[in-house]
């Protein structure tokens, strides 16, 4: 499947297979809503998918878009997770990059970025690859607070299929939650599964 079709989840849910894939990624901890890294993390990650589009533009290479905003989650106590303790959750958020992004290139544009902008948090971006393989995803419409029930419906479908949760919770934001209306925020939940 190609990474295009990974986006295209729908209420129902479904199992994917996830190839390996590129992204600038930030690490943090701490609930999303209050933690100043968080917001740090978002606020210097779109510049620099941007700059590095351009870039890769510039030198002759084929236009992409930059992708959405995605998010690893957990915690080292899972059921601390699971009961919505945010501030002790840990986070990797993330922006897909083509394959014609490479690691030398992310370094020279970051250090071009940075001579020009202060970016909170452009010496924690990282550059790297991340291999999901067998997964299962569905969409939830509606603000990010009210995801338990998609969750709960997912994890069940996982068990349906005879299969095991494996790996961190993976959210993918196709909406800006600037610019929508909570109830119309659209987010592909994803997790990875094991036999």
């Amino acid at each position: 499947m190609r990474f295009a079709g990974l986006l295209r989840a729908t209420a129902t849910p479904r199992l994917v297979d996830v190839p390996e894939l590129s992204f600038l990624l930030v690490d943090g901890r701490g609930d999303p809503n209050t933690a100043p890294a968080y917001r740090e993390a978002v606020e210097t990650l779109y510049p620099l998918a941007y700059a590095l589009k351009f870039a890769v533009t510039k030198a002759g290479g084929p236009a992409h878009k930059v992708g959405p905003l995605e998010g690893l989650w957990w915690a080292p106590d899972m059921r601390v997770f699971e009961v919505s303790d945010r501030a002790a959750w840990e986070w990797t958020m993330m922006i897909r990059q083509p394959s014609t992004v490479t690691a030398d290139l992310v370094q020279r544009v970051t250090a071009e970025v940075g001579a020009k902008k202060q970016l909170p948090a452009l010496a924690l971006v990282r550059f790297g690859a991340l291999t999901e393989g067998r997964a299962a995803q569905v969409l939830h419409v509606g603000p990010y607070p009210a995801e338990g029930p998609t969750i709960a419906r997912l994890h069940a479908f996982v068990a349906e299929q005879g299969l095991h949760l494996a790996g961190k919770h993976h959210e993918i934001y196709l909406g800006d939650p600037r610019r929508a209306a909570p109830e119309r925020l659209r987010t592909i939940i994803r997790q990875p599964v094991t036999a």
